[in-house]
């Protein structure tokens, strides 16, 4: 590999550059971080500088946004969020996976006994005993039922690696050895966007509005900002750091309105919100609608606009207006099911028509991943619609991932002169790749594991086009097998997915013959697997790095190794390599090339090798890219189709915005839970989770379920210093620490519940345990945990201690035709928990060790360890 970059100080200490991110997509990199290293342990990590060793006037071009009489510039630090300083936590954390582990009553050539899969506790093997376990029993498996009986979980959520794959490494080689059956990542982060607006504006591959230059259209030309559902002050954290804050503080100094709408006061409305009304989870639907009534009624939508962009609006109309069904959309209407009082509707309605107004989002969060969430989605793309969308001023603008997918139409921040484009060296697996036949959607493994067989429509790969919605796929393939085989390196399912609880009851399935998961930590999905490989964090690999997301200056970087690799662990990739030569197919698999050779090649293909040389890129360790001239030229958002339709049409089937879904309206016209044109769906035949149905009179509340504060999705639950927040753990009187549970007073004081007290969140699908976090920033009826908290199950399959509210999420998908995941706003009652019962009802549960600071620790399921 090329020489070591790295800078050492008087004190022998090494300074790296690193991208701590989280997102698990090789062209996604952000928050590139300095890791000092000193006496080969990291000993802090702080934001990356980027004139370090650049003059930014002479080398990067800077921008600068002048609007009304101000200015705002990017920093000249990256802006990166706690848990990428706090990461070294997770780095040595009591649950590392340190060695290969097999579960202790798990024999090959015997009783398997996967009842006991996530109750057994596992014993050290040698990485010898572990890949000939592997590879006997794939091939077993392959030689009874055929290569596609082995599932292949390999998607996102993950530390950002290249060379070294985050996830997928394995997808190669198993079409080297015959093939399989992949798990396809459905649109988990733009379920209501991917399944409902791409029939309402196209906007390939994911459904949102088109983002080009819309950070500054908003500062030079909105007048209010609607924050639907978002919290720019957490869910861009790990994808991108706190840019989105620096620019809401601004433009409240700029005199631009921020209005938030979301059920709870999240962290960015507490902090910089003009007003908040606050929502009942999924329920927005009925908001819009009324808006739009309101709309209607009073004349106040661009009429001309839809009568050159838009389709189906007549349609739309006589939905609203009650000339359909006898039910007029009014404000009065909506205020019971929203719990937004008309009169706030109202003006609501009246101050969006009067002003230039961008809608902003985070990726939509709870309010497009709920049931039904198609219906909002369009609903808000109607709202843009009827006040002119792409006028200046008037888009929807996101918060999170400028410049997903490598697509420029979604670089929102001022445009660089290159974006780092890595993925020619990237050895795993990637969101737009198939497997063709064999693939089941990620949110339908349990229901393909426990009933034996499912059908479903589109979903063929994460980026599929719109068209694939209405192509039929059915499991298993024509030729294939059923599954009975689970290899997982991404072992997130249990604590991010739909019906987390069904998916432990598939895993410990008779048909499932073995199970493997490879991962850094002991957590979740591993707790199942008969085997265990342990997996380095990137900070103990080298590779390569860019940083495209943070919205300030791109970057390309070497990843150099700060520290050895803990224990016996080796990268994804590294660990793949070992089964192909096991499986006589390493120079197929790895083509004769070594990492550092991979990592060369990375540069050579990053679309920045005639900005800089492989030499003068070691030689700094870094590179940023420059600003591109003329950035402020670009148009914004959907201005080209605002000014032309004809010129610059939609990807919709007529090119314009459809009112009326002709796709839906041709291929499923008797589809009452995703109609052609968008409604109010308070129940149907896969969900019954609002308020005023006949199941909320036994579990009267409803979830809503964010991004996390404190972490990205499944990931930094066990960072010591994170947990002393009240809002990352409540410590119980046991000493546990729980993850919190927001619950208005009211809603607390008619259960007897008091702030720090241990609660039972309770549907029929399971029980999960929480810490009562008692606030006025909530609903009253609602309970707000975010997902992601480690799976710590008490009885596996039905009540969890750690606060994996997955476990408990409604287990069918957004609707019958749309196969996404519904993971908020569900019904659950609530109640003060009594310990001693379930201590007495589970004592080995209670016995089990953990760590007062990091939850359970290998101590807790090792034989043989105390």
């Amino acid at each position: 590999m090329a020489e070591d970059r790295t800078t050492t100080g008087k004190s022998g200490e090494r300074t790296l550059v690193r991208d701590i991110s989280f997102c698990g997509v090789p062209e996604n990199g952000s928050n590139a971080s300095m890791v000092d290293v000193k006496d080969g342990k990291i000993i802090r990590i702080r934001p990356m500088h980027y004139d370090w060793k650049y003059d930014p006037k002479k080398d990067m071009n800077p921008w600068t946004m002048k609007v009304r009489g101000q200015t705002f510039e990017p920093s000249m630090k990256t802006l990166i969020p706690p848990y990428s300083i706090a990461y070294k936590k997770r780095v040595y954390s009591p649950a590392r996976i340190r060695y290969p582990m097999m579960r202790v009553d798990f024999d090959p050539n015997g009783e398997r006994n996967p009842q006991n899969r996530g109750v057994s506790k596992y014993k050290r093997i040698s990485w010898d005993e572990a890949l000939d376990v592997i590879t006997g029993e794939m091939n077993r498996i392959k030689e009874k039922y055929g290569p596609t009986a082995l599932l292949y979980q390999s998607d996102q959520h993950g530390e950002n690696k290249v060379v070294q794959a985050c996830h997928g490494a394995g997808r190669k080689l198993l079409r080297l050895w015959g093939g399989f059956t992949q798990q396809n990542r459905q649109p988990d982060s733009w379920e209501g966007w991917w399944w409902g607006s791409k029939h309402f504006w196209g906007c390939e591959p994911v459904g949102q509005g088109m983002q080009s230059n819309l950070l500054y259209d908003m500062s030079k030309n909105a007048e209010l900002l609607l924050f639907w559902g978002c919290d720019q002050e957490t869910t861009p954290w790990g994808w991108q750091g706190q840019l989105p804050s620096r620019l809401s503080y601004w433009w409240s100094e700029l005199g631009i309105k921020q209005i938030y709408v979301c059920p709870d006061l999240n962290y960015a409305a507490a902090v910089h919100a003009d007003r908040w009304i606050p929502v009942l989870p999924n329920t927005d639907a009925a908001l819009y609608l009324a808006i739009t009534y309101q709309w209607f009624k009073d004349g106040t939508y661009d009429k001309e606009y839809l009568r050159t962009h838009a389709i189906g609006v007549e349609k739309y109309e006589a939905y609203v207006m009650g000339d359909e069904d006898g039910v007029k959309k009014t404000p009065e209407w909506a205020a019971p099911i929203t719990g937004v009082p008309a009169r706030t509707i109202k003006a609501l309605a009246k101050e969006w028509a009067s002003k230039r107004t961008t809608v902003v989002i985070g990726n939509g969060g709870p309010g497009i991943r709920g049931p039904y969430a198609t219906e909002p989605a369009r609903l808000q793309n109607i709202c843009l619609a009827m006040q002119g969308l792409g006028k200046p001023g008037v888009n929807q603008a996101k918060m999170i991932e400028w410049g997903l997918f490598d697509k420029p139409d979604q670089y929102a921040q001022p445009k660089p002169e290159r974006v780092p484009y890595l993925r020619a060296a990237y050895t795993g697996g990637h969101p737009d790749e198939t497997n063709h036949p064999s693939f089941i959607p990620k949110t339908y493994v349990p229901k393909a594991i426990l009933e034996g067989e499912c059908d479903w429509w589109g979903c063929e790969s994460e980026c599929a086009d719109r068209k694939d919605q209405f192509v039929h796929y059915k499991y298993p393939a024509d030729g294939c097998s059923k599954i009975h085989m689970v290899w997982t390196d991404s072992p997130s399912w249990i604590t991010c997915w739909n019906a987390g609880n069904d998916y432990v009851r598939a895993m410990r399935h008779t048909d499932v013959e073995f199970m493997l998961a490879q991962h850094p930590w002991l957590e979740n999905d591993c707790l199942l697997a008969d085997i265990i490989l342990p997996v380095n964090t990137k900070l103990e690999e080298d590779d390569i790095a860019g940083d495209i997301f943070s919205g300030q200056y791109n970057l390309l970087f070497p990843e150099h190794k700060c520290i050895e690799p803990l224990g016996e662990s080796f990268s994804d990739y590294e660990i793949v390599v070992k089964l192909a030569e096991r499986l006589g197919l390493l120079e197929e698999y790895t083509g004769g090339k070594t990492i550092p050779e991979l990592i060369k090649y990375g540069w050579e293909t990053s679309r920045c090798s005639d900005l800089v040389s492989w030499e003068d890129l070691n030689e700094k360790g870094y590179y940023v890219v420059p600003t591109s001239d003329g950035w402020e030229d670009v148009p914004a958002g959907f201005y080209n189709f605002y000014k032309d339709p004809e010129k610059y049409p939609l990807t919709t089937p007529t090119g314009k915005l459809e009112f009326e879904a002709t796709g839906l309206l041709k291929h499923f016209p008797n589809d009452i839970e995703r109609p052609a044109v968008p409604k109010w769906i308070a129940q149907g035949p896969s969900h019954e989770e609002t308020i005023g149905t006949e199941r909320s009179k036994k579990y009267p509340l409803l979830v809503i379920s964010n991004h996390p504060r404190w972490g990205v999705h499944s990931q930094h639950d066990d960072i010591t210093w994170l947990r002393e927040i009240e809002t990352c753990k409540i410590k119980g009187p046991d000493g546990y620490q729980y993850q919190p549970v927001w619950l208005h007073s009211t809603t607390a004081e008619k259960r007897g519940i008091k702030h720090g007290d241990i609660v039972s969140i309770i549907n029929e699908r399971g029980i999960v345990l929480g810490g009562a976090y008692v606030t006025e920033r909530i609903m009253p009826g609602v309970v707000y945990i975010d997902h992601g908290a480690k799976w710590d199950p008490i009885e596996p399959g039905v009540i969890d201690r750690g606060g994996a509210i997955n476990t408990i999420v409604p287990r069918n998908v957004t609707s019958q035709n749309a196969v996404g995941h519904a993971v908020s706003g569900f019904l659950v009652d609530i109640e003060k928990t009594d310990m001693e019962e379930l201590k007495h009802k589970y004592p080995e549960a209670f016995e089990r060790p953990f760590h007062p600071c990091a939850g359970p620790g290998l101590e807790a399921c090792i034989m043989g360890v105390e």
